[in-house]
């Protein structure tokens, strides 16, 4: 099979789809297998690779049928967009962790101080906050939010090229 014949568009999709599926996988295996809990920013880092993984499917199947190539071009455009999203979510999470912004109030500065001790205590036993300001495990240096954000900006990448292969 010499170059000019593989479907570029297709093989985009396809290394998308699987890394999205990787990347997903791997937290979901940190979150219930080693017991790490996510914190609010980033349950909200995963939602690029939700809204991701099936329209990259959907452009990979459309992208083997020479009629629909174009909405398979189109569907990549949408993906790439969806993972510069991701982008700014993991980079702006990895900001915060590293104290280049301000996080959401609701999982980073300083705790409120109740007005009682029974009020306290309450709240020790029903409010358990995963704060975002604080790298739960690194990888080679890199927090999962900047890991995320890296891999985020590789498939809108892949996207990219896979939108402007020819058929």
């Amino acid at each position: 099979m010499s170059l000019r014949q593989w479907n570029f568009a297709y093989l985009a999709a396809l290394a998308v789809v699987l890394g999205s599926l990787a990347i997903i996988s791997g937290a979901w295996f940190i979150e219930l297998v080693l017991g790490i809990k996510p914190c609010h920013l980033c349950l909200i880092g995963r939602l690029p690779h939700y809204f991701g993984i099936p329209v990259a499917v959907a452009a990979a199947m459309l992208a083997r049928a020479p009629q629909k190539h174009r909405l398979a071009q189109t569907l990549l455009v949408l993906t790439a967009a969806i993972y510069l999203i991701g982008t700014g979510i993991g980079g702006y999470h990895a900001g915060v962790e590293f104290g280049v912004f301000q996080g959401p109030t609701d999982c980073t500065g300083s705790l409120s101080q109740p007005p009682s001790m029974d009020d306290f205590l309450k709240q020790l036993e029903t409010v358990k906050v995963i704060r975002c300001d604080e790298v739960a495990m690194r990888i080679f240096g890199l927090s999962l939010a900047a890991w995320n954000a890296l891999i985020c900006f590789g498939l809108t990448l892949v996207a990219s090229i896979g939108a402007q292969a020819r058929r």
